[in-house]
């Protein structure tokens, strides 16, 4: 199940969700609310590399490091 960022409408919380489908009911853990707002967030990904342990190929400049 992915974990989601929302945003509370009425009291401003932030807060992660795991949703298991888009039609799952959210509410705001501190106000209860379900006038809530899904957040674009950055994904997390682990790349396995044998130019660098932080250094995503088709990232990297010239020269890899």
């Amino acid at each position: 199940m992915p974990i989601f960022e929302y945003k509370c409408s009425d009291c401003g919380e932030l807060f992660e969700e795991l949703v298991g489908s888009a039609s799952e009911t959210v509410c705001c853990p501190g106000c209860k609310s379900e006038s809530v707002e899904k957040l674009l967030s950055a994904a997390a990904v682990s790349v396995s590399s044998s130019t660098g342990p932080n250094c995503v190929p088709s990232a990297c400049p010239q020269g890899g490091t």
